[in-house]
Formats: structure tokens, sequence, C-alpha cells
């Protein structure tokens, strides 16, 4: 069973996202995407200050397994990126939610956050 914080909205392709209470956005991979994706050997993220639009590709992923693109949920310009992840991509797998974030955004439009999947909806979409 795939670890689901109550806390945390999620898009159908497995990207989570946490408002922070500065109004910006934390937004990383599921426990579901990371665990079906296998031991993660590369992750490749924006650079700082793109401007992304909602559901708009900004990395990839790469795995044992695939490698698989990852798209930003809202729209926002990254402000940070997890450069941990450069040299301990493995920590997506670990920690997904809190070590294993991936770019941090600022929200051009916040609402698009209530648009997105609750933990009791992802649950089911993943069940």
């Amino acid at each position: 069973m795939s670890n689901v914080p109550v806390e945390l909205r999620y898009a159908k392709s497995h990207e989570w996202l946490k408002l922070e209470a500065d109004g910006t956005a934390t937004i990383g991979i599921s426990d579901y995407a990371q665990n079906s994706l296998g031991d993660i050997t590369y992750v490749q993220l924006p650079a700082l200050g793109s401007q992304m639009d909602a559901g708009a590709s900004f990395g990839v992923v790469e795995s044992v397994k695939a490698a698989s693109d990852v798209y930003v949920p809202v729209a926002g310009t990254v402000l940070a990126i997890n450069s941990t992840l450069d040299t301990t991509p493995e920590v997506v797998n670990q920690d997904p939610y809190v070590a294993g974030w991936l770019i941090k955004l600022k929200l051009i439009n916040p609402a698009e956050v209530e648009d997105m999947l609750d933990a009791t909806a992802y649950a089911k979409e993943i069940a």
C-alpha cells in the first residue's frame, strides 16, 4: 500500500503538491510513482526562474526500469530545485515527500491547487 499523506494534493500523473504558508508550492512525485519506477538513477530538473504552464513537463526521472516525464500540476515560476538529487537521486525512493522533493514554485494562480485530487481521491485512483 502506498503512502498518501492527507495534507498534500495530487495529480493523476502522480505528482504531489504541498502548499506552503508563504503561498509557494513544493512539488515531487508520489510514493506510488517512485515505487512503480523502481530504483531512481537520475533526475533532470528545470532551470531556476523557468515559467511553467499547468500540465507542462518540467523534468525527467530515470530509473533502472524506465524514464518518465514529470509534470507541473499548476502554473508558476521555479523558485528552487532540489540540487541534492544531482548526486543522490535515490533520495526520491527513500523519502519522496520530504527530502525527495523536486521543485518549489511561486504560483501564478493558487486557486488551481483546488482542482487537484485530495488524498482520498488519489488513493482511489491508485487502488
